[in-house]
């Protein structure tokens, strides 16, 4: 029987994913997670966050006991003061925020609608020749559609900054349409297609020079990428919590306002969870001061649950080594993409440096639809951004460089198979 060659190239990736998976300081992390069946390359952290298999247990004793024993006791021990406390460990943990800055509730869009509407409405009032909302044009379906809402609803106009698509939005790209009639400049942290991570310090200071508000959507480098709202200046910012802190379907999103800026904004979603006094049921609103004005009706207790778990993991292994296996993991997935993929005609579609790059990477090939869809068949889960990308989204914790090249040797195969 004739031996079969020796693929060199695999046997080397093969050797370097071991060689960094040995030395990953956080690699003891990944049994923090539950096994998938069948799955044997999750590669879509940045779209929902694997659960940890602490989290089963913690849904259980809740129904056991803060529901099912204390009952509506457990609003006045525990609940009430949730969304605050919580807030307060994202800001702490994650997104470098001082405390009473930063508030659970909502969803990501009702967020994001707030604080566009209250930006616009404080900044008119102080200032009427701001006429403008800007945005970028390549940035996600519902940041575009709620500034368009807010853009119709308040007269404004929007303005629309289209950026190289694989690098991002940079102070360059937006030099031209700041203005004195700029309002507020609403843009990601890091693009949900490319992965480009965007100069957040710079940025926020060129809008703070044009005298607008700027509103950071953090919902792809929360818990994957350092970011510093406090220490860059920032004033608004929205993120979920079902990507890399890993709440689950649905978990609430969170959202972070400046100290001094809270007194001047009036958030327009006006319920009794962000009155004055909450149990007056007085005929007349008026608002509480500081973050828990944010809130409107009651909040998702229920879906607060599973991120505390990732809290609790990212604040033990540290933001700034979860963004060195993050770096560790994306350059070893493109090192892997040029040397399996590439000779296939495959594209990066994002940043090569890491430095321009949050965790995940994006790659290109006309024939990326269908293969995603044999990859799901055979346990390998990235995901599908039309017209022709595969994201590889690498979770820092709960994600192994030997999985990374599972998933593009997987690709490879799958792009051979199709001829």
């Amino acid at each position: 029987m004739t031996a079969q060659p020796v693929d060199t190239t695999v046997a080397d990736l093969i050797e370097t994913a071991r060689a960094l998976d040995a030395a990953d300081p956080l690699h003891a992390h990944l049994d923090a997670f539950l096994d998938a069946p069948g799955v044997t390359a999750y590669l879509d952290g940045n779209s929902l966050g694997r659960p940890l298999a602490s989290v089963p247990e913690r849904l259980a004793a809740f129904v056991r006991e803060d529901w099912g024993t204390r009952l509506i006791r457990s609003w006045d021990e525990q609940w009430m003061a949730l969304p605050e406390q919580l807030g307060d460990r994202i800001g702490a943990v994650a997104i470098g925020a001082a405390p009473g800055q930063t508030i659970v509730a909502d969803s990501t869009s009702v967020l994001l609608y707030k604080l566009m509407r209250a930006a616009v409405s404080a900044t008119a009032a102080a200032d009427p020749a701001r006429t403008q909302l800007v945005i970028e044009a390549g940035n996600f379906p519902t940041d575009r559609f709620i500034a368009a809402g807010v853009a119709e609803e308040a007269g404004l106009e929007l303005v629309w900054v289209e950026p190289d698509p694989v690098h991002g939005v940079t102070v360059a790209d937006l030099a031209p349409v700041l203005s004195e009639r700029t309002a507020l400049v609403v843009l990601s942290h890091v693009d949900y297609r490319s992965g480009a991570l965007a100069d957040m310090a710079a940025i926020t200071a060129a809008v703070h020079d044009a005298g607008a508000l700027m509103l950071w959507d953090l919902c792809h480098s929360a818990g994957s990428v350092p970011v510093r709202l406090d220490e860059c200046g920032a004033d608004l910012a929205v993120g979920c919590t079902y990507k890399y802190l890993n709440g689950g379907p649905g978990s609430p999103a969170f959202a972070y306002v400046r100290r001094d800026l809270q007194a001047a904004l009036r958030q327009p979603i006006q319920g009794w969870w962000s009155a004055a006094d909450i149990f007056a049921m007085g005929p007349a609103y008026a608002p509480t001061a500081g973050i828990r004005q944010l809130l409107s009706g009651t909040p998702p207790v229920t879906s607060m649950l599973a991120m505390q778990a990732m809290l609790d993991l990212i604040e033990e292994a540290g933001i700034d080594a979860v963004r060195a296996k993050s770096v560790s993991l994306t350059d070893f997935a493109v090192e892997a993409c040029d040397a399996l993929l590439a000779p296939l005609g495959v594209r990066l579609l994002g940043p090569r440096d890491s430095a321009l790059r949050g965790g995940h990477i994006t790659i290109g090939h006309p024939d990326f639809q269908a293969v995603t869809q044999v990859l799901w068949g055979d346990g390998i889960i990235p995901d599908f951004r039309f017209p022709d990308g595969i994201r590889l989204g690498l979770s820092p914790l709960s994600t192994s460089h030997e999985e990374t090249l599972t998933g593009v040797l997987a690709v490879r195969d799958a792009l051979l198979a199709r001829g």
